[in-house]
């Protein structure tokens, strides 16, 4: 990394911190059950902040890796964009087409990771579902389990980064891995998917490991209880007492943990649009904020969209083969983008306009 890189993944991780602080402790401090009206709205925000990031990466996207002149933007363009043609005699005509390439990558990658996220809402729902959570509860545990998939990707996407520099061939195992997951989840696009929350690997090693009392103890994520045989009970004030995660908190770490199981399709396929570390993690953040709002406009019309999977394996295939094929052929990121929005498009609109089989 560059001092500039830093200094601009510092400040851009201040900033999305700061939403974030305002987000949980202000907008959202009382927990309430999120209308559809809320939802979208609030997903209307969230997806127009991140284009009005894509505007600034189309006019000042230089500034993210300090190019000031033409042997900073050969240096940065042989490391993420290779095959972009670049005129030694035309500064600025060059460094415009590389913000324009950023750009696009990042919507293409930002597309990629919405429409992915969908399937692992559906898991979330089944989470909150099998575990009992109260929907006043959501937002409370997806604020938690936002705040982490952060972290994690920020974790994933500059270590895979790395990887790639170093060893350009997990290129190829990322393509496999998508396209293999391309094959399982049209296999199983009709499946009935459940929990058992007593056999879930993470449910298993924190009661193995850990203090959990059984219940619900409104919003708290810990408490103090007293522990008699195998039962435990609330410690009153005054009292010192064990201290137990409860389910709620169980319930944000298998979140967690299914993100860490989804992030292992949704980077390798972001890089699939670009190699530059920080578009990815910037495509990948965006997306993320808006997951809360998203899950609660998902939940009322889910059902009104029984091709979307179809539609997402057929975009994992897609990408899957552009990584196998891209030391031969390189697809451009406009194309790949245009893929992406007919997926979606085809995907939405045969949900809505073909109609469901009654058996």
């Amino acid at each position: 990394m560059h001092s500039t890189e830093i200094f601009f993944l510092v400040g851009f991780i201040i900033f999305i911190a700061a939403i974030l602080i305002l987000d949980m402790l202000v907008i959202d401090r009382k927990a309430h059950a999120v209308s559809i009206k809320e939802a979208g709205t609030w997903t209307a925000v969230w997806i127009t902040l991140a284009l009005a990031f894509s505007a600034f990466l189309w006019y000042y996207g230089d500034m993210v890796h300090g190019i000031h002149n033409f042997a900073d933007l050969q240096e940065v363009a042989s490391r993420y964009a290779a095959h972009l043609k670049l005129d030694p005699n035309d500064f600025e005509g060059s460094l415009e087409r590389y913000r324009h390439y950023m750009t696009i990558a990042y919507i293409s990658g930002y597309l990629i990771e919405k429409t992915l996220s969908v399937d692992n809402l559906f898991v979330m729902m089944m989470i909150f579902t099998s575990f009992g959570v109260k929907n006043t509860e959501y937002q409370h545990v997806l604020n938690w389990g936002i705040l982490g998939a952060i972290v994690l990707r920020f974790v994933f996407i500059f270590a895979g980064a790395a990887i790639i520099n170093r060893f350009d061939w997990v290129l190829i195992v990322f393509g496999v891995v998508l396209i293999y997951s391309a094959y399982k989840m049209f296999r199983d696009r009709n499946k009935q998917e459940e929990i058992d929350v007593q056999q879930h690997p993470m449910v298993r090693f924190l009661s193995k490991h850990f203090r959990v009392y059984p219940h619900f103890a409104d919003d708290n994520f810990f408490v103090r209880a007293i522990k008699r045989g195998n039962d435990y009970t609330l410690a009153g004030k005054g009292t010192k007492g064990l201290l137990c995660m409860t389910p709620l908190f169980v319930t944000v770490l298998v979140i967690e943990f299914s993100d860490l199981i989804f992030a292992f399709d949704s980077i390798p396929a972001v890089f699939s649009v670009t190699l530059d570390p920080y578009v990815v993690f910037f495509s990948n953040i965006f997306a993320i904020l808006g997951l809360r709002a998203m899950f609660f406009l998902l939940a009322a019309i889910a059902d009104k969209f029984r091709y979307l999977k179809p539609g997402v394996s057929v975009l994992l295939l897609f990408i899957g083969v552009k990584l196998l094929i891209h030391d031969y052929i390189e697809i451009d990121a406009v194309w790949s983008l245009g893929v992406i929005v007919a997926v979606l498009a085809v995907s939405i609109a045969a949900s809505l306009l073909i109609k469901e089989k009654k058996v």
